[in-house]
């Protein structure tokens, strides 16, 4: 149990200590910039983990990217758009609503629909079904069957309990 424990902790300090001390920069209010961007600039290798908590070597590049270009004077904005200019929409965990990403943002809401209108055309054919003339109705050769089989075994007594 102690080795898995143990295990566990590594993993997750991993994952928590990915920026690397050579990379926070001297200036905390620069270093927080650099953080916020961060958390919203998805890890092209990894895909759905923020570059901060990444340890692919693209992640480390575009933190060591957004440093320089704090560190070269650009605002917040400019930063982020020269990372989706280098790598596109892609790289941003909330792309912009444009023509370009309308099936991202889009699809969810259709496969919605999809299946409600799938759910509701099962239910109406349920219903329709169960109520529909002839759905409960034996066939003449059924009932004929069920007559035989009553004749020959006689009714069944249904308010006996078998002990």
């Amino acid at each position: 149990m102690r080795p898995l424990l143990a295990a566990l902790c590594i993993m997750l300090a991993t994952a928590v200590a990915a920026v690397e001390p050579d990379e926070i920069l001297d200036d905390p209010a620069l270093e927080a910039r650099a953080r916020e961007i961060s958390k919203d600039i998805r890890c092209v290798v990894c895909q759905n983990e923020p570059i901060d908590s990444s340890n692919a070597g693209v992640a480390r590049d575009l933190r060591l990217l957004i440093r320089e270009r704090l560190v070269a004077g650009d605002s917040d904005e400019e930063v982020v758009q020269y990372l989706v200019d280098r790598y596109g929409d892609y790289v941003l965990f909330n792309p912009p609503f444009k023509p370009t990403t309308y099936a991202l943002w889009l699809a969810p809401f259709a496969l919605l629909g999809i299946g409600a209108l799938a759910a509701g055309v099962a239910l109406r054919r349920r219903r329709t079904g169960a109520s529909g003339a002839g759905a409960g109705a034996l066939s003449t050769e059924d009932e004929a069957r069920v007559a035989a089989l009553m004749a020959r075994y006689g009714p069944q007594d249904t308010d006996r309990k078998d002990d």
